[in-house]
């Protein structure tokens, strides 16, 4: 379930990023990505949502990974000011916030939540749970091919990157509620900053 959910994700996920920004299409093709995720982690078995130790006590892990998400956001957009000086770098990035620039800015905050959460349920959920070893990356590794797939590398660092941060959250705390947290803050961030910093 988990190598199908993985295949058939990286087709639509590549699909969705050869509409042409501003088509409408975008949109239902984004919200198909996080279902195939969705889908792929919930039959893959169950789901745990992890805690972290505070004070003595287990508790559900929020503020700690808002705030690891504000730092990785922080220190992409500073990688970003580079990157933007680099041609062929910069390109690819600015095709991505092609799609980050056109239609309704609620639209696409929704879509980037949407999205974040999904794939943290499969690849830091079902991913992680069916690697015996080295979960982590194994974990990140499949997350990586999948956007690699898409053929943008820029997409694929970052995914790295992410994925390796919510990928040590998921050890930590032991569930995905972290590294969903990391990922929507992250995320959203992004979309919020790196069209400013291209535009």
């Amino acid at each position: 379930m988990v190598l199908a959910t993985i295949v058939l994700g990286a087709v639509v996920l590549a699909l969705s990023l050869r509409i042409e920004p501003g088509d409408a299409a975008f949109y239902p093709a984004t919200f198909a990505l996080a279902g195939v995720w969705v889908v792929g982690a919930l039959a893959s078995g169950p789901l745990r949502l992890g805690r972290i130790q505070f004070r003595g006590r287990a508790r559900r892990p929020l503020l700690t990974p808002l705030l690891v998400g504000l730092g990785l956001a922080a220190i992409f957009a500073i990688g970003a000011l580079l990157v933007r000086e680099l041609p062929v770098l910069g390109e690819q990035v600015r095709d991505v916030l092609g799609f980050a620039v056109e239609g309704p800015l609620a639209l696409l905050l929704a879509i980037t939540v949407v999205n974040g959460v999904a794939e943290e349920l499969f690849f830091r959920g079902a991913v992680y749970e069916v690697a015996p070893r080295y979960p982590i990356v194994v974990a990140t590794v499949a997350n990586v091919a999948v956007v690699v797939a898409s053929g943008n590398l820029m997409l694929g660092l970052a995914a790295a990157i992410l994925a390796v941060v919510v990928g040590w959250l998921r050890r930590v705390t032991g569930g995905v509620l972290a590294p969903m947290i990391t990922h929507v803050t992250w995320s959203t961030a992004m979309l919020l900053v790196l069209p400013w910093l291209f535009g």
